[in-house]
């Protein structure tokens, strides 16, 4: 049997599962940006009906990944496996979102490199002959993060112009083994990455050395560079990782001549929104691929791209221990053509 193997981080897959369906569920702030025209459902009060925030998450996943099998012609019961992440302990927005769908449940934690987490997995187990069809969802919430890492909204504390703002949406891909495409056709998963970055108010500071890891590691196994892809898209760094990671590879001779993107950045107008460095959270590189980028691909204007999330893996119990914030990314390569 041929190695899917390749290099020493990479996983080509020999079937390349097909994505089916997407859907993109967000909130008013996310719908008043510059990708707004490009999410399948914005809430205007961003509670979606639900009395706490935490429901409100809950209730963002269930629409996305309804959405995404409508979509897809598909119901719940077609579904071998969720796959699903996001940022609140225990991750009971995923769990809770989950289980009332009698579909068997993996919970993921990537923080926000999830939604790429959950696509090379699902990926591999469809490549691997282990599922038909697979859903890849995750969602954050701006409310339950701020209550999870930080502060209560009402303390009315002020961010640093480091800090990026937690994206309240969530997206969902249907993954099949059978398909018109898009593709999965490789996956890149990331090790911990830990240049001592202290400062929780500073993500992007962070995760940044982890996003220049294993954008290198792809690169480097598949024997490509940037000029090989229409886009490449981490998610999400914001303004401080993306000069970063553009300072790493500029040291290693590489340049990305205009095709290197960030969701934080993507996602809010940075003049009009204050958003700071950008957005972030497990959501934000998931609406972002949910909405404007498969919908490029859908309509032929890319045909092959990295997304690469990124996830800072700190917790308030390590960080008040004066931790440093160990990093992962994860990434995948999406091709129009399998």
């Amino acid at each position: 049997m041929p190695s899917k193997r390749i290099g020493k981080q990479t996983v080509k897959m020999l079937k390349p599962p097909s994505i089916v369906g997407y859907a993109s569920v967000v909130g008013k702030k996310e719908g008043e940006g510059p990708l707004g025209g490009s999410f399948d459902y914005i809430n205007e009060d961003t509670t979606f009906g639900e009395k706490t925030w935490e429901k409100s998450e809950s209730r963002m996943q269930k629409e996305a990944t309804e959405r995404a099998l409508k979509k897809a012609g598909l119901t719940y019961d077609k579904l071998d496996y969720i796959m699903a992440g996001d940022l609140i302990n225990q991750c009971i927005a995923s769990s809770f979102a989950a289980r009332e769908s009698e579909v068997p449940f993996v919970g993921l934690y990537g923080a926000c490199s999830t939604m790429a987490e959950g696509l090379a997995m699902s990926s591999m187990l469809i490549d691997g002959g282990f599922s038909g069809l697979s859903a890849a969802v995750a969602s954050s919430h701006y409310c339950t993060a701020e209550r999870q890492y930080r502060t209560p909204l009402e303390y009315g504390a002020q961010r640093t112009p480091t800090a990026q703002w937690t994206v309240t949406g969530s997206g969902a891909v249907i993954l099949s083994e059978e398909g018109p495409g898009p593709y999965i056709t490789y996956a890149t998963m990331g090790k911990i990455v830990d240049l001592g970055v202290k400062d929780a108010n500073n993500m992007g500071a962070a995760m940044a050395p982890a996003a220049h890891d294993t954008l290198a590691a792809m690169f480097h196994d598949t024997g490509t560079s940037p000029a090989d892809y229409d886009l490449i898209v981490t998610g999400d760094l914001g303004s401080v990782g993306y000069d970063i990671v553009l300072d790493f590879f500029k040291r290693d001779g590489i340049s990305f001549n205009g095709n290197y993107k960030d969701c934080g950045m993507a996602i809010y107008d940075a003049e009009k929104q204050d958003v700071h460095a950008g957005g972030s959270g497990c959501g934000c590189s998931a609406v972002v691929l949910c909405g404007k980028l498969l919908n490029d691909m859908k309509a032929g204007k890319l045909k092959k791209i990295i997304f690469a999330g990124t996830g800072a893996l700190l917790s308030p119990v390590s960080t008040m221990q004066g931790e440093s914030i160990p990093c992962v990314c994860h990434a995948v390569c999406i091709s129009a053509d399998r």
